[in-house]
Parts: C-alpha cells; structure tokens; sequence
C-alpha cells in the first residue's frame, strides 16, 4: 500500500447523492439515505453517479467498509454534525484506486489504499476494551512495551472475552463494577497508575475510571455509547491536577491537512506492526452489500463482539 495513500484521497470527490445516467462514469451502488431514522428502515441501496474525474481527482472502487458506532449515530440523526441529506453512509474503508486525474502522481490504477498511539506513560486504562479501537490499543500498547488496564461490561461470556483480550496483548482485564472495589489496588502493585485514560463510554463507570489516572493525567474522550455526562469529582481537578482532552476523528483529520509528513510516518508505523504481526484486525464478520439490513441491525445489538464489514 503506498504511503502517499491517504494524502491524495483527501482530494478525491465524494459520489454524488443522484441516479446514474447511462454514459456519465463508471456504475456505482451506495446505501443512501434520504431522512434520519431507524438505519434499517431508512437505508437503501441504490445506484449513484460517479462525480467527473478532475485533474486531482482520484475514483476509488470501495472494496470493504466497517460500520461503526458513528456511522449509525448519523443515519439516526444524532451525531454533532449531519451532512446534507439524501447522504450515502460511511465514514472509511479500504479501496482499490480505479482512475487517476492528470495531476495525481503518487497513485494509480490497481493500487490498494485506505481511507484514511502514543507512549504516554507505562500504563494505560481504557473502557470499550473489546471494541476496534480498544483491541488496537492494547496491541499497540504491548508493542511499545506499555501495559494496558481494559475495562469491559460484565456479561454471559466474560471468561471467553477475557481470554480472547489477554491473548492481544492485554495486562488487565476487568468489569466496570471492579472499578469500584479495593481489589482495585492489586493491579498496582506490579503496574503503575495510568497517566492516560481513554473513554468512549461515558457515565458512573467512566468516573470511577478517572478516579485511578496518576496526579496530571489526561483523559480523553472519544466517545459516549452510554449517551450519558462525564462527571468529574471537583477533587479530581484541585487535588490530583487531572486534564480532560476529547478526540474527533474528523476534526483530527482537518486539523492535519497539511502536515503529510506526520500522518504518512504515523501510518507507516502502524504498517510496520501489521507486517511484524503485532496488530490485527478486529472480529469482523463479512457481510454481502445486499443484506445490509441485516448487518445494520447485528451492528446496533447490544455486546456486539464482531464488526461488520460490508463487501461492495
């Protein structure tokens, strides 16, 4: 996959939301939705027109797409910021380049692209601990020699979970309501008190989480699944000097625009792990783009274990 992937798709136009006339590019499918709702209710597949190639343009084949919590939020219509509706849904992907505009130079036809961790201390607590992100971490994590506290809701097959997270690499994995308890103090005793927390989650759980961060550690929040406030201690603040950050892709995204060099060395880094067999692919289970219904509804059950991937 080259490096230069990431930077030319930015300049790559989004397929327009209209019926394909004969004639006018490539045929293409999407699942568009025209008003906010139930996601297996409102989303249909249809055919789309490909935007005319420009001089800088790049027209990318969507090979495999995940849907991920944000994808759903915005087909419901409760995401901070919503596009223009009719939308077609999904946010990433992997591709495989089809056509290149005259200028375009650091890719071309048949090349593979995507659609596009930090040492901050020795220890890391993060909740979701089973979800894409929270099983990169911990690979990540273990690769860069940090260990990982993981915390998970308690179900039915948490032993099966738990092997499965220890087997990525993970040092800790415990309930939300372990949280809470004085055990709580024998994972320090041979790992130090994180310095980052990582919440996606949001709630009671996610204080208790912030309780155990060393004196100036940061917190920050990617997410809120829980749909409920981050409440933080007035003590946390005066006493143990924590900070809260939040983090948003697609701000992120804007914000690094211009600073290539940074994202195409962090991307090889992760290239680097994947090719050593240190970070893997989350549970994913493929998903043929005709039952999209299906995996819509598999993606909004609750304790989801594998992520679906749509195959265009």
């Amino acid at each position: 996959m080259q490096r230069a992937a990431a930077r030319v798709l930015r300049g790559a136009r989004a397929l327009p939301v209209r019926a394909r006339s004969a004639g006018t590019g490539p045929p293409a499918r999407g699942l568009l939705f025209e008003r906010h709702g139930d996601p297996p209710a409102v989303v249909q597949l249809k055919d789309l027109e490909v935007a005319e190639l420009g001089d800088s343009d790049v027209h990318v084949k969507m090979l495999a797409s995940p849907i991920n919590p944000a994808d759903i939020n915005v087909i419901q219509g409760t995401y901070p910021t919503l596009p223009p509706l009719p939308a077609v849904g999904g946010n990433e992907g992997v591709g495989e380049v089809l056509e290149v505009g005259r200028r375009v130079a650091a890719l071309k036809p048949g090349d593979r692209v995507i659609l596009a961790v930090n040492n901050l201390g020795d220890s890391v607590i993060q909740n979701a601990a089973n979800s894409g992100v929270g099983q990169a971490v911990i690979q990540i994590a273990k690769a860069s020699g940090i260990k990982t506290i993981n915390v998970v809701r308690d179900r039915a097959d948490l032993p099966k979970l738990v092997e499965r997270l220890v087997a990525l690499g993970a040092d800790h994995v415990i309930t939300e309501e372990m949280l809470r308890k004085p055990e709580m103090k024998d994972i320090f005793k041979d790992t130090p008190k994180p310095r980052l927390a990582l919440n996606c989650v949001g709630g009671k759980s996610t204080t208790e989480m912030l309780r155990h961060l060393q004196p100036k550690g940061t917190m920050v929040t990617y997410g809120g699944m829980a749909k409920q406030p981050v409440t933080v201690p007035v003590r946390a603040f005066i006493f143990q000097d924590v900070r809260l950050r939040g983090f948003w892709m697609s701000q992120w995204r804007k914000d690094h625009a211009q600073d290539q060099d940074s994202v195409s060395s962090m991307m090889d880094a992760l290239f680097q792990l994947i090719r050593r067999g240190q970070l893997s692919t989350p549970a994913c289970t493929p998903v043929p783009l005709q039952d999209y219904r299906a995996a819509l509804e598999n993606s909004m059950k609750p304790f989801a274990s594998s992520k679906q991937i749509l195959l265009l």
